[in-house]
């Protein structure tokens, strides 16, 4: 895991060193064990280390080929990198290092641009191959590590957040309108190329592109996904429970795989509390010298009951006998972060369930150096209850009644509150949005049977936003953050299954549920709410944050932007403060976007210490 930067004089010209090293400075937090640069012709690479997979000097970057042909700088882990090695050696290479960078070298060597379906984790990097004069870049198949790029005249930058990008003084100079509206209005963020600065670009999860003396090449997919339609199995439920649970286990145990000190995030929820009862297995069976004798969790509480999940924290504890660590966030803490909040994620963010997170980390880093998440879970399987409509009209249009009429019972059954508060917000949320000026693209996520509504939400419309968010507030401290349900073998197994392993009877994740029987408590396996790291953003935001939000929208900054009806916002806030009209998280991406345009653009000059 680190920071990666560089550039390409597409001229010929030397690259600008100066501006390699502020760019790199900027990526410090992401790698605070070292830094290393090379220079090649018309190319600059640069790289900041956290040292996790071979923490000798061997391990350092920018990496070169044996015979120096190529330069390769690295963010991520290639968890399948002991198999791989050890294929690539039976074909006649030569290591020199333990690490997993060597790997991607000789893979590159042996393959070409078709290693990247070899590998199993996630990364993003740069290789530049001399011999070609191109400049091969890659990201992972879901977008967990980062991979933003613009070209100003003839120079082509890259770095691994846009903070570094900014350091040249043309690039990034105003916002996309578009993209930020489509933020504004939806809530969407990284659904597509675009990112909220104009002319930054990011690289597409699944996608990678080469960079020649003629530009940038077209983006091209090395990888897909299909998500199956069908909605009844032909597979009995315990035959899918066992792949499924095999499947689960050995990624989790590949994720293990680490120099330093792994923990677990634990929010009490069906997807991290899984996690942490199988690594605690792990620890009988193959005593992972990562984890240690004894696991380390991290968790968010509250002293509000509303938002607390201690009781199942509890549960899972007494369960594993876990060391278990805890955190509170509060509104006050939180407007002491804001200003590095901000600036750590690069863009708006969508909910202060991202504080939440941020907190997470921070107590995370007084422990270990790598935590498992439990992201990607919900996409895959169906997790949010809003998916329950989706399915329920999927069914009524395929003339599946009979079915469909029974979701619509299971759901009532289990859910009906949700589905009652849901029906609100969805008014509340569209005459809010007649308080913005700009325009985006219109994004219906919901829309569409199951399957495709699962598709578009794994792959753009919400967990590249989720992971953009976990790997920003992991970094943020100098933490890898490993997300087991991503493992690519897991992925398109879950892929693959009909849409009654997802949702049955109202009921979310059948198939996990099933599969890890007996692995977890009972009283958390069958929990029938979904929390995570939540706050209590609304409770928050009419009352300890009430006058830091005043603030805001009475400031002649807030009035001045041309994109809200600023007088409008404040109304609508004072009639919320009031208990007039309900609460929608339109208020608070409002108030970001506002601290953002604050943080990037009414400076002249953007601070490397976020401050």
């Amino acid at each position: 895991m680190c920071g990666i930067a560089g550039q390409y004089s597409l001229n010929g010209k030397e690259p600008d060193t100066e501006l390699l090293s502020v760019m790199s400075e900027r990526l410090a937090h992401r790698g605070p064990d070292g830094e290393g640069v090379h220079i090649s012709g018309p190319v600059a690479l640069a790289h900041r280390r956290l040292a996790i997979i071979d923490l000798s000097d061997e391990g350092l970057q920018p990496m070169t080929s044996e015979d120096g042909t190529l330069w390769l700088v690295f963010n991520g882990e290639i968890y399948n990198f002991v198999e791989l090695r050890e294929e690539l050696i039976e074909k006649g290479h030569h290591f020199h290092s333990k690490s997993d960078t060597e790997v991607i070298l000789h893979a590159y060597e042996e393959w070409g641009h078709e290693c990247l379906n070899r590998f199993n984790g996630m990364w993003a990097f740069a290789l530049w191959d001399e011999q070609r004069q191109e400049l091969f870049c890659a990201r992972d198949r879901f977008g967990i590590k980062p991979f933003y790029y613009a070209q100003t005249g003839d120079l082509f930058l890259f770095a691994s957040e846009i903070k570094a990008l900014l350091a040249h003084p043309d690039v990034g100079t105003k916002p996309d309108d578009a993209t930020l509206g489509t933020y504004l209005a939806w809530g969407v963020l990284d659904h597509s190329e675009r990112t909220m600065f104009d002319g930054i670009l990011q690289l597409r999860p699944a996608h990678a592109m080469v960079v020649t003396k003629d530009g940038t090449q077209l983006p091209f997919r090395y990888w897909d996904v299909l998500v199956n339609a069908e909605i009844r199995s032909p597979v009995p439920d315990a035959e899918v429970a066992s792949k499924l649970r095999f499947l689960l286990h050995d990624a989790t145990s590949i994720h293990l795989r680490s120099d330093v000190a792994v923990g677990t995030c634990l929010s009490g929820g069906i997807d991290s509390s899984a996690l942490t009862s199988i690594i605690n297995g792990l620890i009988r069976e193959e005593a992972p010298a990562s984890v240690g004798a004894r696991q380390k969790t991290f968790s968010v509480v509250f002293s509000d009951k509303r938002f607390d999940e201690s009781r199942f924290i509890d549960e899972i504890v007494a369960a594993t006998g876990v060391d278990a660590h805890r955190t509170e966030p509060s509104p006050e803490e939180l407007w002491d972060d804001i200003d590095r909040l901000v600036y750590m994620q690069d863009e708006p963010f969508g909910s202060l369930s991202i504080y939440a997170q941020y907190c997470v980390m921070r107590l995370a880093r007084e422990q270990v150096k790598v935590v498992l998440d439990g992201q990607g879970a919900d996409e895959l399987m169906a997790g949010y209850l809003a998916y329950q409509g989706s399915y329920i009209g999927g069914l009524i249009r395929s003339f599946h009644v009979l079915t469909g009429f029974l979701e619509i019972i299971g759901s009532l059954r289990h859910h009906s509150g949700f589905f009652h508060s849901a029906f609100e917000q969805l008014f509340v949320r569209k005459g809010r949005r007649g308080l913005l000026k700009c325009t985006g693209l219109a994004v219906d996520r919901y829309g569409g049977r199951l399957d495709e509504v699962l598709l578009r939400e794994l792959t753009s419309t919400n967990l590249p936003a989720l992971l953009h968010y976990e790997d920003r507030n992991a970094m943020a401290f100098s933490i890898e953050s490993r997300v087991p349900y991503l493992d690519i073998r897991f992925v398109e197994y879950v892929a693959s299954l009909p849409l009654n392993q997802k949702i049955r009877n109202g009921i979310t994740k059948i198939a996990l549920r099933n599969a890890i029987k007996g692995i977890i408590p009972e009283s958390i396996r069958c929990r029938m709410d979904k929390m995570g790291f939540v706050t209590p953003e609304e409770i928050w935001m009419k009352e300890a944050l009430r006058p830091f939000v005043l603030e805001v929208l009475s400031s002649d900054e807030f009035h001045a932007r041309p994109y809200w009806d600023a007088d409008a916002v404040v109304r609508n806030y004072l009639s919320f403060l009031e208990g007039k009209t309900a609460y929608s998280q339109e208020f608070w991406r409002i108030v970001c976007a506002e601290l953002w345009f604050r943080k990037f653009f009414n400076v002249p000059a953007i601070a490397s210490s976020g401050s």
